[in-house]
């Protein structure tokens, strides 16, 4: 109880966290330097970089682009997660677990190869730079993400409400949509976040099936990286985190995190 609670365990703690927090602090505070490199501690604060992010207009359009990207990419793998957690979580038949594995098998293989996969199987079907293809590889990374957690809402969702439900006339579809779809929302609301979250900065796979017209914010940095040193990085990367926690804390305010991802409201 000691090293739990007492002085070491604190001291452990606040290490750690400052540990976690470091390398955020620093990107944001290299982000408000006037110098014309990467440096700190700079001569003076500046918003020099952040206004450069407005005047250039390939990493806006890979911002754009990377959220409906994700978006998209998010919202079809709930789509699939969803009946095959229900299908898995209700039904033991023979080589479930072997699905079960081919579904996961995305998170047990190195990106770089399944980038080399993807590019050369779209290259052979003719969707290789495709805006298309992207979307698929992207589904398909998400995937494992999105039914583990629509998954682990619906193991432990009680049959007998929906058989009640059938029994009083319901039709399948609205047992679903009254019954079923808003017991196992924190699993669909919390995979499709992650699901975006994983999309949106994927940058592996993506840099070998995407094109120039299909850029994400993540490829995009990554090329910007190897031909300056800039802060222009670290100003995108800092809008990106200032922009996350703003929207953190208009859901909390608006609907409430413990209702979207534990589906409990607020006291």
């Amino acid at each position: 109880m000691y090293l739990r609670n007492g002085p070491i365990g604190l001291a452990f703690h606040t290490l750690f966290i400052l540990f976690i927090l470091a390398p955020i602090v620093m990107v944001c505070a290299v982000a408000f330097t006037g110098e014309g490199f990467i440096s700190l501690p700079s001569n003076g604060l500046s918003l020099r970089w952040f206004r450069a992010i407005l005047d250039n207009q390939r990493f806006i359009d890979a911002f754009i682009f990377s959220l409906g990207l994700g978006f998209l990419s998010a919202t079809f793998a709930i789509m699939l997660a969803v009946p095959s957690a229900l299908a898995l979580a209700r039904f033991r038949f023979p080589g479930r677990e072997a699905l079960m594995a081919f579904f996961l098998s995305p998170l047990m293989i190195p990106h770089i190869v399944l980038g080399l996969a993807f590019l050369k199987f779209f290259t052979s079907v003719g969707v290789s730079g495709t805006y298309s293809g992207l979307v698929i590889a992207h589904i398909i990374i998400v995937m494992p993400y999105a039914l583990r957690l629509v998954l682990s809402s619906a193991t432990g969702l009680d049959p007998s409400l929906e058989r009640a439900a059938l029994s009083l006339g319901a039709s399948p579809w609205i047992t679903f949509r009254r019954i079923v779809l808003p017991l196992i929302m924190p699993g669909v609301v919390s995979g499709w976040v992650i699901a975006f979250i994983t999309s949106f900065d994927e940058l592996t796979m993506s840099i070998f099936i995407a094109s120039p017209s299909t850029t994400t914010l993540p490829v995009r940095i990554f090329l910007h990286i190897e031909d300056t040193i800039d802060p222009l990085v670290t100003a995108v990367s800092a809008a990106l985190i200032y922009m996350t926690i703003i929207a953190i804390f208009i859901l909390d305010r608006a609907v409430g995190l413990e209702k979207l991802f534990v589906g409990k409201g607020r006291a």
